[in-house]
């Protein structure tokens, strides 16, 4: 088998092991090795850092330094074996293009109106984060060029170290933002507004670098300045027109043509090639193509969900291979050069750090908020990384200092999470302190706060509907809602959804600026808000589903809202039964549950009147509420009582009472247990229907009335015969002897209580949806608790608990004060 010479071209792909050819000579095979290694060695880093709450390109960044020269490359039969010289054309070609097309998402997340919006704050700290670091950066280069860049052309030099510091990662800071739940405080809104403006500048600055690099003659400078300004002023005189017509023609609701997508990555290749035929770079063309794309619609959102899974996730990190394959942190040697990169650091992090502090501060920002940005604004990533790399082809940057500048790039990245950490805690800062957090108070006339949870289109005429009812006609104060939509923080690193939600959270979504966007979301409650009298404030969590509930329930406690209202994990089929919808979803119920600042609702969805918003005039429903005795039962009443406030809705509250001959029976059974036959439990539940009979007296559209059973079977019975109701409203753990019983029977969904996982059985035929309440107490029963936390065996826990309350044992635990607690 003949050894290929490392300096002549690879053939694309082999004829086998079994006829001689070795395949790590051919580049298919040979790329297709080095990406499986890239991939896996990536995500393992990815892993591995998560519990540091580090970005990716953090991990992307030292696992292209660990393939490279620095750590695996001294091994030189690895390196020639797996990144042979001759196949590193082929592997930079793929990384560039996927890099061309990454930079077109990165221009979609930036919007050039909200650049014109931009405040005076966020303009100051942004021109603040740019000018000290770039002049300190100027001022570096003086001593890398008399020391270790001897040679190096000046201008460029001193230009590409002031870009390389003065950069803030865009991308990168809206990940790190997101994951610390900052995106959405005014820190996180201020800290992506300047880094918007950063970008851009940077980008400007880099074209100036790459035009006086290019040629010794300032007239060609000239002249590739000249090019390029003509060029990204032709694409803002024709593009907008080319894609505002492709977004018309593709209306909401229906797919978008792929001719359509097509046409525009063609234009991005051939913007980039302009660019690259100017003297630029192929960036650039791909960037201003992203700027000028639309915002909003379908063809955006199907323009990113088709590029950027393919690019970002398989590509673009063989960018950074490209980048460590170039990095070797051995050419650092000697004091001088650790010195240096210490020098580098700390430059770096002084101009970013002080110059925004500084300028933060005299717009009478607090301290801690005023670091926060600093750290944040020094973030560093994949532009840093762009900007060395094209420094490095040029000629402009050596081994030495390319090394130093990544290194630089990935401790400013890494110290940014655990340092905003430490410094700025929101949380902490604001102590949400408020009486009402259940549906039962003592004055109903105070204004209701609610906030309702949804995961996309399908829960909201189901919301909004139930919404409508909860409204009530005669409170002075009315009803306030927050609608939260909940959006799930990926691995993707496309931010555009996620920052154009964050900018609007908790305004209303039709403020008086157009944004000409289209979403049924807003359309929906722009509707209902117009035709009815609740005030709706939408806000927007973004976050993962492993910490969703924190995002929920810190929205709750700074609302102060009295209930929480959460969709069911699963969804309705057309035959009636019920699908999972998303696991982890079942998670952010219960954790919600468990730690709530206030009541809660999961609404199992069924279709409230129907696919859309019910008006007031026309709203026609029957409500029942089942009622066996407790604290989570009295407030699934409480909230029924609200509800019977509307018009056109009737509501049925049937309270079932166990036959006194099976009480006796019980009692004598349990004479061992010494318990006693009437719990405090049950006289507090005649206590409040006895309040509640009297203020609703002479009302004909409230029904009460008392259904003495004997055991489940008959009260399924019952049940069975209120075939004409839209809405149950039930206790998720009622208290007594029956629902005991119905503890014991097999059911999945703990969360939902012995009642609701009747209500979504077979056994009870229905369509209407159903509301399970649990109470807010300052410590929830060990019952409840167990429900929650454990999976399956909190089923043979029910059962054996279940089986105590039917020989009269009381399985009532802490019930705490009636009356809500102040923080």
């Amino acid at each position: 088998m003949a050894v290929k010479c490392g300096s002549s071209p690879m053939h694309a792909t082999s004829s086998g092991l079994l006829q001689g050819d070795n395949p790590l000579h051919y580049s298919l095979p040979l790329v297709i090795v080095q990406i499986c290694l890239v991939l896996v060695l990536t995500r393992v880093l990815a892993y591995i850092l998560r519990p540091l709450r580090q970005p990716r390109v953090v991990a992307e960044i030292i696992g292209g330094i660990l393939l490279g020269p620095s750590a695996l490359g001294r091994n030189k039969n690895y390196l020639n074996a797996i990144f042979p010289p001759n196949s590193l054309p082929v592997l930079d070609t793929l990384a560039n293009l996927g890099l061309l097309f990454f930079l077109f998402l990165v221009g979609t997340e930036l919007d050039p109106r909200s650049l014109r919006r931009t405040g005076k704050k966020a303009l100051c700290i942004a021109l603040a984060g740019i000018t000290l670091p770039f002049v300190l950066g100027i001022g570096t280069s003086f001593a890398l060029r008399s020391t270790i860049a001897q040679g190096v052309n000046q201008a460029p030099f001193l230009v590409f170290m002031g870009v390389a510091l003065s950069i803030t990662a865009f991308p990168v800071l809206a990940r790190i933002l997101a994951e610390l739940k900052l995106l959405t405080t005014d820190v996180g809104r201020m800290a992506m507004s300047a880094a918007a403006v950063n970008d851009v500048a940077a980008w400007i600055l880099l074209a100036l670098a790459i035009s006086l690099s290019g040629s010794g003659s300032p007239i060609v400078s000239l002249w590739v300045l000249l090019s390029g300004t003509g060029f990204i002023l032709l694409c803002i005189l024709i593009a907008p027109r080319i894609f505002n017509w492709m977004a018309r023609q593709c209306p909401e609701g229906e797919p978008v043509n792929e001719l359509y997508v097509c046409a525009t990555l063609a234009i991005v290749l051939a913007a980039g090639f302009v660019t690259d035929a100017i003297g630029i770079h192929a960036l650039f063309g791909a960037f201003v193509v992203g700027v000028l794309v639309p915002k909003e619609g379908p063809f955006a959102g199907a323009l990113v969900e088709k590029v950027e899974d393919l690019v970002s996730g398989l590509f673009l990190p063989l960018y950074f291979v490209s980048s460590g394959l170039k990095t070797n942190v051995a050419t650092i040697q000697g004091a001088q050069s650790w010195g240096l990169l210490v020098l580098v650091i700390t430059t770096s992090c002084f101009g970013k750090i002080v110059g925004t502090v500084c300028v933060s501060l005299m717009c009478k920002l607090s301290v801690q908020e005023s670091l926060a940005l600093g750290f944040l604004m020094n973030t560093k990533g994949l532009v840093e990384l762009i900007v060395l790399n094209i420094g490095k082809d040029k000629g402009v940057l050596n081994d030495q200092i390319f090394a130093i500048m990544v290194l630089m790039a990935l401790f400013t990245t890494f110290m940014t999470t655990p340092l905003v950490i430490a410094t700025y805690k929101p949380a902490k800062m604001a102590v949400t302190e408020y009486k009402h957090r259940t549906m039962m108070r003592k004055d109903t006339s105070k204004q209701l706060r609610i906030l309702t949870c949804f995961h996309g289109t399908r829960n909201i005429p189901t919301l909004i509907n139930l919404i409508e009812a909860t409204r009530g006609t005669e409170k002075k104060e009315g009803l306030r809602v927050y609608a939260m939509h909940l959006l799930e923080l990926t691995e993707r690193p496309s931010a555009i959804l996620m920052v154009h939600k964050a900018r609007k959270n908790g305004l209303p979504l039709w403020n008086k600026e157009k944004t000409g966007e289209s979403n049924q979301v807003i359309v929906a409650f722009e509707t209902f808000g117009q035709l009815s009298k609740v005030s709706i404030r939408p806000t927007t969590a973004i976050s993962p589903m492993s910490s969703m509930h924190e995002d929920i329930i810190a929205s709750a406690e700074r609302k102060r809202v009295s209930m929480i209202i959460v969709p069911f994990h699963k969804h309705q089929r057309l035959d009636g039964h019920f699908e999972t919808t998303r696991a982890d979803l079942r998670n952010v119920n219960r954790r919600v549950l468990e730690h709530a600042p206030c009541s809660v609702g999961i609404i199992i969805d069924r279709g409230l009147g129907g696919a859309s918003h019910v008006s007031a005039s026309e709203v026609n429903y029957t409500v029942l509420v089942l009622f066996f005795g407790g604290h989570d039962d009295r407030e699934a009443l409480a909230y029924g009582m609200r509800i019977a406030e509307h018009p056109g809705i009737t509501l049925n509250v049937v309270r079932f009472i166990i036959d006194p001959a099976v009480i006796g029976a019980s009692v004598h059974v349990d004479i061992a247990q010494n318990s006693g036959p009437v719990p405090e439990s049950s006289q507090e539940d005649d206590i409040f229907l006895s309040d509640l009979k009297q203020k609703s007296s002479g009302d004909s559209c409230i029904v009460f009335q008392e259904s003495i059973v004997k055991d489940v079977r008959e009260t399924i019975e019952v049940i069975r015969g209120f075939k004409k109701c839209n809405l149950f409203i039930v206790g998720r753990m009622s208290e007594g002897q029956l629902v005991s019983a119905f503890d014991s029977r097999s059911h999945d969904c703990p969360e939902l209580g012995p009642l609701g996982n009747l209500l979504i059985s077979g056994e009870i035929s229905t369509s209407a949806s159903v509301l399970v309440v649990q109470q807010y107490r300052s410590e929830l029963p060990q019952e409840s608790l167990r429900s929650l936390r454990v999976g399956d065996s909190s089923r043979v826990e029910s059962s054996r608990i279940g089986h105590s309350a039917r020989v009269g044992h009381s399985t009532k635990g802490n019930d705490g004060d009636e009356e809500v607690t102040e923080i």
